[in-house]
Formats: structure tokens, C-alpha cells, sequence
């Protein structure tokens, strides 16, 4: 997906965020434990304003980053919007292949902004909800964050996990995507993007597989063949917190 595309949703789902929290701070974020909408911009301003540091900073070396204090309430919009617009600003006037210290995969800020565009997304969609808001996400959009999601996301397995036990073929049916992820050795799962059966299929629209990936919405939302056992340790698997 294009970068320019990517940023657009940055600054999109990072609106929709503060959007919601005008609504209420105090509603529950149900995917998000006991978390209200006032802990999720918290979150939020703190996770884009550490990338911002990490951007600006411009070396695959870990910048150091001064942590702000939480605002009080009232001020808390503002100091996230403060914050979304400094990420939004630092990532759109660097090269993409600019150097980036990043905790996996390439060190650029590509990869960067690619990651704060589902970040943002996947808050924004939880926010949304909270607040009673009906939220909206792309199908092609979707379908880049599934793909970030095997690739990035599924490196990251829970401690105490078991082994998936088989292969996972996911395909979207809106838009193009399919993936194959196959056991190789101990906990690695390995990806690739093509058409092939695996020991279960998740079949869906971009936007309910991406939720399901992201434990926001249950497996049945989604078409599945094949042994569901596999589908459920293969969703229980990656450290999202």
C-alpha cells in the first residue's frame, strides 16, 4: 500500500480517536480489559509520541524519549491531538527508507508508518465502538493490515502458548489478499502470500478477518473449513498487549 495512503490513515483513524473521546472519556473500551476511552488516548498519545522521537531521531539505534505526564482530563484531547499531528508531521517529511529504530523487520520509516497506520486504525475502531460511533474501515486498508498482521504481528506468540498444530490459509473475499502460514520449527510460523489449502481456511470480508486477527471480533464472523481447533490456537497465539 502507498505511503501516501498509509499517512492518510494516520491522520484519519487518529481523528476518529478524538472524535470519540469528545463523546465521553468515561465509556468502557470493551476490547481493551478495564480500560475507559480517557486510558485509550492516554495510551495513544504516548504511543505516537514515541514514534515521533524514534523518527526524528533518524538512526537504527533506540532514541532515547522523555515520557510526558498524563494530563488531566480536561486537557487530554488536546494534548493527544497535540501529539498525533507532531507523528503526522515527523513521518510525512522523511523519506521512507529514511533509517528508523523499529522492534522488528526493517529499520525505516516505512516500516513505521505502515505500523502507526494500523496501530491508529485498530484503536480507532475500538474507540469508536466505546463512544456508540460507527467506524469504518477500508477494505484495501484491511487488507494491508492482515498482511502486516502475519508478517509482523504472529512473530510475537504469548507466553505458554501450544503449538498452532497446522496450517492456516486466510482469504479475503472483497478484496485481494490470501495467505498461507505453515509450521516450521518450534513456534515459527511461516507466511506466504498465495492460494493453497491449509489444515483451516478463514474466509471473509477484509475488514471482519482483520477484527478476528485482532481478538476484536469472534471467529464466527468468518467462514471457516476445515479443523477449528487449529483457527482457535492459531488466534490465541500472538502477544497483542
Amino acid at each position: 500500500m502507498q505511503t501516501s495512503v498509509l499517512l492518510d490513515a494516520i491522520a484519519v483513524h487518529g481523528a476518529s480517536i478524538a472524535r470519540a473521546a469528545r463523546v465521553s472519556l468515561d465509556a468502557p473500551v470493551r476490547a481493551c480489559g478495564s480500560w475507559r476511552l480517557a486510558d485509550l488516548l492516554w495510551h495513544m498519545g504516548e504511543v505516537h509520541r514515541f514514534w515521533t522521537s524514534m523518527a526524528i531521531a533518524g538512526t537504527s539505534t533506540k532514541a532515547t524519549h522523555q515520557r510526558d505526564e498524563r494530563p488531566e482530563e480536561m486537557d487530554m484531547i488536546a494534548w493527544y491531538e497535540s501529539g498525533l499531528q507532531q507523528l503526522i508531521g515527523a513521518l510525512s517529511s522523511m523519506h521512507p527508507q529514511q533509517p528508523c529504530w523499529t522492534w522488528s523487520g526493517p529499520q525505516t520509516s516505512e516500516w513505521l508508518i505502515r505500523r502507526m497506520a494500523h496501530e491508529t486504525t485498530i484503536h480507532a475502531w475500538d474507540a469508536l465502538w466505546a463512544a456508540g460511533l460507527k467506524p469504518d474501515i477500508s477494505p484495501e486498508l484491511a487488507s494491508d493490515g492482515i498482511d502486516e498482521f502475519v508478517y509482523v504481528m504472529t512473530p510475537l506468540v504469548r507466553e505458554g502458548q501450544p503449538f498452532v498444530g497446522g496450517s492456516v490459509h486466510i482469504h479475503c473475499t472483497d478484496v485481494n489478499g490470501e495467505w498461507l502460514l505453515v509450521p516450521g520449527d518450534g513456534l515459527e510460523l511461516v507466511v506466504t502470500r498465495e492460494h493453497a489449502k491449509g489444515s483451516v481456511a478463514l474466509r471473509g470480508p477484509a475488514v471482519d478477518i482483520l477484527l478476528v486477527l485482532w481478538r476484536r471480533m469472534p471467529l464466527e464472523t468468518l467462514e471457516v473449513f476445515g479443523d477449528v481447533s487449529v483457527a482457535h490456537r492459531f488466534l490465541l497465539r500472538a502477544d497483542l498487549d
